[in-house]
């Protein structure tokens, strides 16, 4: 059988990586999907360099619609990423009759009800794979794995550049902005590092997990959105010693009121798996009513990792390239008449617990106000750690820093507690909040 011939949009590091891997890998590919792949067109600015990485064989162009509209290409690979002219030529590959792969978690995030919409009015289908985690097989695992599961709850470290940060402040006991400027010096944070410590890249994967895991649509703008920023070494440290460790956390959560979508920074028990996943690994939680908590756990980038996703939706097309539209498995797992209209909750509506941290005066008292003003609020207290004052100013020190683990609390009843406790003249800084999550 002839090969199905694909072309690939910008030819970068997952690019690269992909051309690279389905060559090494040709025969092995070829005898699970039935028939050959082949890159044979590639659309890259750089020409020469792209012409370079896939020889003389592969025509190179500078234009992408060149690509789209070659009538020989059946799928196209969209590596370009962003939301502007990725999602102009996406759009155009659908309604030219392409399928199309994608590593645009951004594009889907934001306009993948649009896209999803088109594909299917085309008959054509959308793998996303290599969005979500890299190499780790997570869209998979929850479109048709676990397929007969209620999912439950979702949590995923969905940032490897996050994850590498937090390790090394827990590691070597530095802040957020000496470790970030490590992260840039050995590759893991661009440049401009503002999507990954500001939490926009994970809560673009932990909206299409959301999407997928409860079949609704995609809605970025409501979720949650929460950094690593304004995390100190202090509250790194002061986790641990209450047995926990701090992760930025992707999660989505089914409740009675609706989906909670929030990606922040969050404690979690250090006994958990999880909790030990270190450096740039990415890990996956999913909680199923049948099968319980399964873990998925991997590289999250990379050349080849992020290709080895790529290969694999090109391989799934491949094999349902001439199957009835209507028995291909829905881009987000349920069939689109099928979707539900749960809403999204507001984080003033998320019930979870907490760890404050509040620097105070050392003096007599300080404890009962602060305890009287949760308790007034009905918010359960489940541990407080006092530091004496020279643990923490050094000898002769006027403040301390006091930290209480809370009980599961509303996050509005919270955020009114903690302008009441802030207001207080013993209270000497700006209050640190992390939520706390169990996973149990």
């Amino acid at each position: 059988m002839k090969p199905i011939q694909v072309g690939l949009l910008g030819i970068g590091t997952v690019g690269s990586g992909t051309f690279n891997v389905l060559q090494r890998n040709q025969e092995e590919i070829q005898r699970r999907a039935g028939r050959g792949i082949e890159i044979t067109m590639v659309a890259d600015l750089d020409v020469a360099r792209a012409q370079s990485i896939v020889g003389p064989d592969v025509k190179v162009v500078n234009d992408a619609r060149a690509v789209i509209a070659n009538p020989d290409i059946d799928i196209v690979i969209e590596l370009i990423g962003g939301y502007g002219i990725a999602r102009a030529l996406v759009l155009e590959a659908i309604a030219a009759g392409k399928h199309v792969v994608t590593a645009n978690k951004a594009l889907l995030a934001v306009h993948g009800t649009e896209i999803f919409a088109a594909a299917s009015a085309k008959g054509v289908m959308v793998a996303f794979e290599a969005a979500v985690a890299g190499g780790i097989p997570i869209i998979k695992a929850l479109r048709e794995g676990l397929t007969a599961n209620r999912i439950q709850w979702i949590a995923g470290i969905i940032n490897g550049t996050t994850n590498f940060i937090l390790s090394e402040m827990r590691d070597k006991g530095l802040d957020f902005d000496v470790v970030l400027k490590e992260a840039q010096r050995l590759g893991y944070a661009e440049a401009d590092p503002t999507f990954d410590i500001e939490g926009v890249d994970a809560a673009h994967k932990a909206t299409l997990m959301s999407a997928i895991a409860f079949g609704i649509p995609v809605q970025f703008d409501k979720a949650y959105v929460e950094g690593i920023t304004k995390l100190g070494a202090a509250d790194i440290r002061y986790a641990e010693q209450l047995g926990y460790r701090i992760k930025l956390l992707g999660i989505t959560k089914r409740t009675d009121k609706g989906v909670e979508l929030r990606v922040h920074p969050s404690l979690v028990p250090a006994k958990r798996l999880i909790a030990n996943v270190e450096g740039a690994m990415n890990a996956v939680v999913v909680n199923g009513d049948a099968v319980g908590t399964t873990l998925y756990y991997g590289k999250g980038a990379g050349s080849e990792p992020t290709a080895s996703a790529v290969i694999a939706d090109l391989v799934d097309i491949t094999r349902l390239h001439t199957a009835d539209p209507l028995n291909r498995v829905p881009h987000l797992a349920f069939q689109p008449d099928a979707m539900s209209d749960a809403v999204v909750l507001p984080m003033s509506e998320v019930v979870t617990s907490y760890y404050l941290r509040l620097r105070v005066a050392d003096q007599a008292g300080v404890l009962a106000q602060v305890t009287g003003l949760l308790a007034g609020a009905g918010v359960s207290i489940d541990a407080v750690l006092q530091r004496e004052a020279d643990e923490v100013g050094g000898e002769g020190a006027t403040s301390t820093d006091l930290i209480i683990l809370t009980h599961d609390t509303r996050e509005g009843t919270m955020n009114d507690v903690i302008a009441q406790m802030q207001g207080l003249p013993s209270v000497l800084a700006p209050i640190t909040r992390i939520r706390k999550e169990e996973l149990n």
